[in-house]
């Protein structure tokens, strides 16, 4: 089973908080499984790990609540994760370095947020990039989603 750290979580409490306020939040803990209501409740530490299957349970909760149930809000989910998390410690990276350095960073930087698989990024020319999820072991749909949310953004706050 794969883990996430608790940053991805609270970036997704935290959107809840600013753009549904108290009633969206009550909102969510009554519709997400008694673990991840357990795990909301007790308070989100941003350094430890969580079961990857909180965070897909989160993402697909909130989409349903908050989006139309399609999965399309889960990228937006991702790309505010991104502002949430990366314009605070890594700010300083996204003034200097260009988009393809950022994803390279963003390479090495998997395994601080996720025990499992790795990502890949393959160049395509000065203004183009690929980049892939391996040998992950609980594959979802919702993580791919917000992971190209979270690229996009950052491809973003990087100048491209």
């Amino acid at each position: 089973m794969a883990n996430v750290k608790g940053s991805a979580l609270s970036s997704r409490i935290l959107w809840v908080q600013l753009e549904h306020g108290e009633a969206g939040f009550n909102r969510l803990l009554q519709q997400v499984s008694p673990d991840l209501k357990a795990t909301i409740e007790m308070g989100i530490n941003k350094a430890r790990w969580y079961p990857f299957d909180q965070f897909v349970e989160m993402n697909l909760v909130l989409d349903r609540l908050f989006g139309a149930g399609d999965m399309k809000l889960i990228p937006e989910l991702g790309r505010y994760g991104a502002d949430a998390n990366l314009k605070t410690i890594y700010r300083l990276f996204y003034k200097i370095g260009s988009v393809h350095w950022i994803l390279g960073r963003a390479v090495r930087l998997w395994s601080a947020h996720y025990d499992s698989g790795f990502l890949e990024v393959a160049t395509r020319g000065p203004k183009a990039a690929v980049l892939r999820v391996r040998g992950f072991a609980t594959p979802h749909p919702a993580h791919c989603l917000s992971v190209l949310g979270w690229a996009q953004r950052s491809i973003e706050l990087s100048g491209g």
